[in-house]
């Protein structure tokens, strides 16, 4: 499928952004009275997040999981789940037990894993996802067995090794998560992602190597500086 591609400028990203996710979050409740959204972490969404507040949402429909988390306690800067309460939830009507986290920090993630997989819906409503320097998108970097997982919907997997990034042991959604979501919105800014954007979007299908195009059917909210290299 052709992705549907927002470029917009930098300066309206965020608004554009949330207006964007709030909208998808309000068609879905309007129609199952209910809205199941898994988050992305990252610099990019945090003030997204943050502009989400500002949207008139009924947060007590609103179910929230997420697509990865590193093996950190919950309230570590490096945790999406902390980087998500602070610009978010600390700041919306949202029941704390429709909060959803990756216990990515027990000793034994396997486990973590199944319980997490028994607790996602069958599809995920709204699925918000950014894309790596490398490709990867949520934990799914390019070779990780996690990319070719045939039936698990989440499993534990070792990102990359320092110094290329922090966290090494994480949980992650599999690809299968991605195809069923009802709707995906990937976010991407800065001009450091413009070359893995084009390869990502205009590039050959191997998302083996490329886990971002798993997603690349969705909604892209891309800033004219990664779209830089789009034709």
């Amino acid at each position: 499928m052709t992705p549907d591609v927002l470029v917009v400028a930098p300066e309206r990203f965020d608004v554009i952004a949330a207006t964007t996710i709030a909208d998808l979050i309000g068609a879905s409740i309007s129609m199952r009275d209910t809205c199941s959204v898994a988050l992305c972490g990252g610099a990019t969404p945090e003030p997204v997040y943050r502009e989400l507040t500002h949207r008139s949402i009924n947060w007590a429909s609103v179910s929230i999981y997420f697509g990865d988390e590193r093996a950190v306690v919950p309230d570590s800067h490096d945790s999406n789940f902390a980087m998500a309460t602070r610009a978010m939830f600390d700041h919306v009507a949202i029941p704390g037990n429709q909060i959803h986290r990756m216990l990515a920090e027990r000793a034994d993630r396997g486990t973590a894993a199944r319980e997490y997989d028994a607790l996602l819906p069958p599809r995920l409503d709204l699925l918000l996802l950014g894309v790596g320097p490398d490709g990867h998108t949520a934990s799914l970097f390019p070779g990780s067995p996690a990319v070719t997982e045939p039936w698990r919907r989440v499993v534990a997997v070792a990102a990359p090794a320092p110094p290329l990034l922090p966290n090494v042991a994480r949980m992650t959604i599999t690809p299968l998560v991605v195809a069923a979501a009802r709707h995906v919105v990937v976010m991407v800014r800065g001009a450091d992602k413009a070359a893995i954007v084009q390869r990502v979007l205009e590039g050959p299908d191997q998302p083996a190597n490329l886990p971002a195009q798993f997603a690349r059917s969705g909604t892209w909210i891309i800033d004219q500086a990664a779209a830089a290299q789009l034709q």
